[in-house]
């Protein structure tokens, strides 16, 4: 059961005395306890702009009330640049009537276009926006992210055991159409193989939508197979199998290998619409694992 109690003040007396009648924590007493509710994640609608066709693209979810929690009534539907819990930083885009098990929470570019006061032309690939969403029970309560707790942390906002739906995030992508060969400007290089404005060389293939980073990594060093990125053509989404890559130095100097650190080995995104690559990849030699380092090229 989910208890949801509204408190102003909380003073706790602690003395030898036991508490009876009306000294007794009213806070230990269930009666004195209400039920909240939530929204339970059914499925994924889709979690993609499509920044080529930003004003039909959508994105959403499906939720249901959870069945031991008070009635639904209703959900409004916030959006935030980034993530925030300040609610100056929400802007309302809809309600949506809660109908039961799958109801549909789905925002259109041209909506989210709206709530923000931006042409449906005016955003980034690589960009994400957060939904929040404030349920609303027949009885005209309202719960959303700063006002139900987490369970100490065990998750029911946050974690994931109670599949609770009180956001999500949709990011800003377009479809991987090739043609990146070419000279890229480094943004980032944490790996520091090479510094901030230095210009190095990335290569299509070997196969279809793959892009080669061997001229990037290892940088002065000597290739070992090829870094081969696999790009979604749909999204753009990257991904790096493990791969022995290269090493610094001479035939016994050490191996080192790249893998991208997400689930399936997703690093990041390679947008062919912006010629904007950006990665994160774990690095491990020698017997150490050196963790995410991020690079970020912008073709020139």
């Amino acid at each position: 059961m989910i208890l949801a109690i509204s408190i102003a003040s909380l003073v706790l007396v602690i003395n030898s005395c036991k508490k009876s009648g009306g000294a007794i924590n009213p806070l230990s007493d269930i009666t004195n306890l209400g039920v909240g509710s939530y929204l339970v994640l059914d499925s994924t609608i889709n979690l993609n702009f499509d920044n080529t066709a930003m004003a039909t693209s959508t994105v959403g979810i499906t939720v249901s009330g959870y069945k031991n929690g008070e009635a639904v009534d209703h959900v409004d539907i916030y959006a935030a640049a980034g993530s925030t819990y300040d609610t100056t930083q929400w802007h309302k885009v809809k309600t949506v009537s809660y109908t039961g098990k799958g109801t549909k929470l789905a925002v259109s570019g041209t909506e989210l276009s709206a709530a923000l006061g931006v042409p449906t032309t005016g955003y980034t690939p690589g960009s994400y926006y957060t939904f929040y969403n404030r349920l609303f029970t027949k009885s005209g309560k309202s719960y959303d992210v700063n006002n139900t707790g987490n369970n100490s942390g065990s998750g029911l906002v946050t974690g994931p055991y109670y599949y609770g739906a009180f956001y999500f995030t949709a990011y800003i992508v377009c479809p991987f159409t090739g043609g990146m060969t070419g000279t890229y400007k480094v943004i980032v290089d944490d790996w520091a193989d090479w510094h901030a404005g230095d210009m190095v060389t990335v290569t299509d293939g070997p196969a279809a939508n793959q892009i080669n980073l061997s001229q990037v990594y290892p940088g002065g060093g000597t290739v070992i197979n090829p870094l081969v990125v696999n790009v979604d053509p749909t999204t753009g989404t990257a991904s790096i199998p493990k791969v022995t890559f290269g090493q610094y130095g001479g035939p016994s100097s050490t191996q080192y290998t790249a893998e991208g650190t997400g689930t399936n080995d997703v690093a990041g995104y390679v947008f062919a619409c912006t010629g904007y690559i950006t990665l994160t990849i774990d690095f491990q030699g020698g017997g150490t694992d050196y963790g995410p380092n991020r690079l970020i090229l912008q073709k020139q």
